[in-house]
């Protein structure tokens, strides 16, 4: 008797959190986390939320003075894509890449180091950048 095969799928469904970040004087950004590449950073960041963080530029990218997420690299990626969210273990920062760096090749988006991707920008585009200053204050919560 021969043995019969069984497949088992497992799926495990991604969740994904609507966040805006408030940023005094200035239209709110908006983004989507979603755990299918860094669940555990993802978790993290919404355990933490809301919190206020100072907004630093470097090219077409904001990121974030020290943020209170803590996380190790998980599945960190030394490329992202445009409008990708993530959170840079090294600096215990959020990155929200609206185009190149100043280290990046031409046609590439490169962090300074690997980070972890944990979502996308949906809204506005990055017009923004113009409005924001090095120190600005923002804080991140969940949308209602």
């Amino acid at each position: 008797m021969k043995d019969k095969g069984y497949l088992i799928q497992i799926t495990t469904a991604h969740m994904k959190h609507k966040i805006e970040i408030v940023i005094p004087q200035l239209k709110n950004i908006e983004i989507e986390l979603d755990d299918s590449s860094s669940p555990n950073t993802v978790k993290k960041f919404v355990e933490n939320l809301p919190f206020t963080v100072g907004l630093n530029l470097w090219g077409d990218e904001i990121y974030t003075e020290e943020s209170p997420i803590q996380e190790k690299e998980e599945n960190a990626k030394p490329l992202v894509e445009l409008n990708d969210v993530a959170y840079w273990p090294t600096g215990k920062a959020v990155c929200l890449f609206y185009g190149p760096t100043p280290i990046g090749k031409k046609g590439e988006i490169k962090p300074y180091s690997p980070v972890n991707v944990v979502g996308k920008i949906i809204k506005p585009d990055k017009s923004i950048l113009r409005n924001i200053s090095d120190g600005s204050e923002a804080t991140f919560q969940l949308k209602k």
